[in-house]
């Protein structure tokens, strides 16, 4: 039987990433995953503090030619309703940055991974699917699809939605969805993007257009599920013109590229993230919509501090309960994270009066107080940092007073 300190089960993003960080951490890494599927036509945007992540970790420079920044991102409200908000500009020059983060195709990033793990020397890959595993207080064992054994003192489930690991370790978790459906698709425009994120806020959900390299973009555009399986099945220069429509144009003329996917909208949880000698990142933890470029940003944030506990002294045995220290590491950010992109996502469903008033003085207030701005364009980017940078922004001012 084969033995590593850790075994990272899955190879999406989230779980090659986790390897890569961990082996670089000094850890002995088997990585359990089929080769990724090399036709993944999505994108990603990643913000500051998960770019800053990759460069760390040698990553990101190789990235970089593929992403598109994300200078400034726009909220416009494209309900009908009587009280409407004010369209809403976040600048990341305000808050001294070149960009929030970078948006760029999946398959850029799924090819820089796939060759920074077949080249790192603390990585074992093996492709066949993890068939059994049985977690015990010393070790967790795997037995792959093609009958190898392999044992690990830690194991991190990275295997999606229906992890193997998280039912095998007996955590549960707690689902639900939502009365929407995600069209996402890239498109090309006439019209430079200029590195401006649009999200419409409809009846039905956020209309979110992100930059790409060039003149393209990617659009994630919720709705109703009847509407988005009719609207798929249009030909190309139809969804063109209406998604030029809904976007009032402001990028010209539109041309859909082909590989419209439409998927249900719902969201996940588990009860715990981690236990003794488990953890559970990206969607084998969580699931939520794709509002708000929240989702592989969070899972990088797992893997972060899955990386602090697992590797700050790795020359160590691995903790029998850091599975319980990733636990508490992680449970505020991704509750507050789910709780928010769930209430967004519902806000903007309700016809209760109220809930519009509050969303709509919202966005008013926030385009009215910069300082206010200021720290929620902070927190989006890193959590903690908008509230930690408070007294340094108080005594800033206090100085160009007295000054």
């Amino acid at each position: 039987m084969k033995t590593f300190e850790v075994a990272v089960i899955g190879g999406g993003l989230a779980g090659m990433i986790a390897a890569i960080a961990l082996a670089r951490g000094g850890r002995n890494v088997a990585l359990v995953a089929p080769s990724a599927p090399k036709e993944d036509r999505r994108t990603t945007a990643l913000m500051d503090q998960s770019i800053r992540f990759l460069d760390r970790l040698a990553l990101w420079e190789k990235l970089r030619p593929a992403a598109a920044p994300l200078t400034s991102m726009r909220i416009v409200d494209g309900t009908d309703r009587l009280l409407r908000a004010p369209t809403t500009t976040f600048r990341a020059a305000e808050v001294g940055l070149d960009a929030f983060g970078y948006n760029f195709p999946n398959k850029a990033l799924i090819d820089i991974l796939e060759e920074a793990a077949a080249g790192e020397g603390n990585i074992t890959r093996f492709t066949d699917m993890a068939e059994s595993i049985e977690i015990s207080a010393e070790t967790v064992s795997i037995t792959l699809a093609g009958g190898e054994t392999l044992s690990a003192d830690f194991a991190v489930g990275a295997d999606g939605r229906g992890s193997k690991l998280r039912e095998t370790s007996g955590i549960t978790v707690r689902n639900w969805s939502y009365p929407q459906s995600a069209m996402v698709l890239n498109f090309t425009h006439s019209l430079p993007h200029q590195n401006i994120s649009t999200e419409f806020h409809t009846k039905h959900g956020p209309f979110t257009q992100v930059p790409l390299s060039g003149s393209r973009s990617s659009l994630v555009w919720v709705q109703d599920p009847a509407e988005a399986a009719s609207r798929s099945e249009l030909p190309l220069a139809e969804l063109g013109s209406l998604v030029e429509a809904r976007m009032q144009s402001m990028l010209g003329k539109v041309d859909v590229e082909e590989g419209v996917q439409v998927w249900p909208l719902s969201g996940m949880m588990a009860h715990r993230f981690g236990k003794g000698r488990i953890a559970l990142i990206g969607e084998a933890a969580h699931v939520f919509p794709p509002i708000g470029a929240q989702g592989l940003n969070l899972s990088l944030r797992d893997i972060m501090a899955l990386a602090d506990i697992l590797c700050d002294r790795a020359e160590l045995p691995v903790p029998a309960d850091a599975g319980e220290s990733f636990d508490r590491r992680r449970r505020a950010d991704i509750m507050t994270r789910t709780a928010s992109v769930d209430i967004l996502n519902r806000s903007l469903l309700s016809d209760f009066l109220p809930v519009q008033m509050l969303r709509a003085a919202g966005l008013h207030i926030l385009s009215a107080i910069p300082p206010l701005r200021n720290i929620v364009m902070r927190e989006g980017i890193e959590p903690g940092r908008g509230f930690r940078d408070i007294p340094d922004a108080l005594r800033e001012k206090l100085k160009r007073k007295k000054a």
